[in-house]
């Protein structure tokens, strides 16, 4: 596949613009552009500048609002609950987690959910917001329902990632994010275009019956009927956990779309009746000063201790080595702002009809 490179600066520069031109105040298209640059960096490229004709979209169609202030409806020493007022779902999440993190300096806790939403990138961006400050992050959010609780045939909930870091001393932080379902809907499109079947067990189809056509798949969910979808996080069925992805994708929904006064379940979406709607997307954000538990250097140090444990474990045969959750990420996003961000050549096309529509110039270390 063709890739065109582009330095990661000039990436978040132009997304920035694209963002301005669409009625975003400069801070807030910078965390929309920095969100999703930050994506590529660390090579998750499913949440990267791929999806920023996804949020051009929103704004076009009117179920983004791109010029509004959040608005804190409830607030103490620890918690806070905002309503996004259907706006930019990065500003949100940037807004909810620095005052989690706010709360957790003065009171070793903070916990923020925020409601009437969108999409707010990779959630591990603010759970890592956290790390500067030598805290524990969490952050979740829910999303349009594409998953199956286990033993339906019809997509209910949404892949409600959760994301959790910890911060260390001399090893790289601790950064866990994860969907709560076998894979993300990109996974199938990835397959799909490329003619290949999905292994047995990721999805099924309108019956209930897990299928290796990622088309039927596709279809199916964006069809606007919810008909079939994505296992959650572990399979098909009970053998193989499924039920527990099932449980933890349901957690999400409770303190994201519950306790924030969100949408949940199949509330949340974006188009009905032929029309476009706000979504009315949840996140909850946490901060835990570790602190208030114990020494925070005894705290880095025995992450560092852990870290090295489990990296140095005897190996399985035909393996040279162990990560631990964001090794490879860390990595990723070194090779990536020395060598520039690979784009393949649908993303690049897509930037380039952006370019053009705003008038706006991209520059691309090669296209190829």
């Amino acid at each position: 596949m063709t890739t065109n490179l582009i330095h990661h600066e000039d990436l978040r520069i132009f997304a920035q613009q694209v963002i301005v031109k669409m009625g975003a105040s400069e801070e807030d298209a910078y965390y929309v552009a920095d969100n999703l640059v930050t994506s590529n960096l660390r090579g998750i490229d499913s949440h990267g500048v791929g999806r920023l004709k996804r949020y051009v979209d929103g704004i076009k169609t009117g179920y983004i609002l791109p010029k509004v202030s959040r608005v804190v409806k409830r607030d103490s020493a620890v918690i806070a609950n905002i309503d996004a007022m259907n706006g930019l779902g990065q500003p949100a999440g940037v807004f909810g987690m620095e005052l989690a993190i706010e709360k957790a300096q003065s009171t070793g806790v903070g916990v923020v959910t925020v409601f009437n939403s969108n999409h707010f990138g990779f959630a591990g961006y603010y759970a890592m917001m956290a790390l500067k400050h030598d805290l524990i992050g969490i952050t979740m959010t829910n999303s349009e329902p594409l998953v199956v609780p286990t033993f339906s045939r019809n997509a209910m909930i949404g892949t409600n990632p959760i994301a959790f870091v910890a911060p260390t001393n001399t090893e790289r932080s601790w950064v866990m994010d994860l969907a709560t379902s076998v894979v993300p809907s990109g996974k199938l499109e990835v397959y799909d275009r490329a003619g290949k079947e999905i292994p047995t067990g990721w999805a099924t189809d309108e019956t209930g019956s897990s299928t290796n056509d990622p088309a039927q798949v596709l279809k199916n969910l964006y069809r606007g009927l919810g008909e079939g979808g994505i296992f959650p996080l572990g399979g098909e069925g009970e053998i193989h956990g499924g039920h527990k992805g099932y449980g933890l994708a349901t957690m999400v929904e409770i303190l994201c779309g519950v306790m924030s006064g969100g949408n949940i379940l199949r509330d949340l979406k974006f188009y009905e009746n032929e029309k476009y709607k706000h979504p009315g997307i949840g996140h909850f954000f946490m901060a835990l000063d570790p602190s208030y538990f114990i020494d925070i250097d005894s705290f880095k140090a025995k992450m560092d201790e852990m870290i090295t444990r489990l990296k140095g474990a005897e190996k399985a045969e035909g393996q040279d080595r162990i990560f631990v959750h964001g090794e490879k990420e860390f990595e990723e996003c070194e090779r990536r702002t020395a060598n520039g961000i690979p784009l393949d050549e649908r993303t690049a096309e897509s930037l380039l009809g952006l370019s053009e529509e705003f008038s706006i110039d991209i520059h691309f270390i090669d296209s190829k």
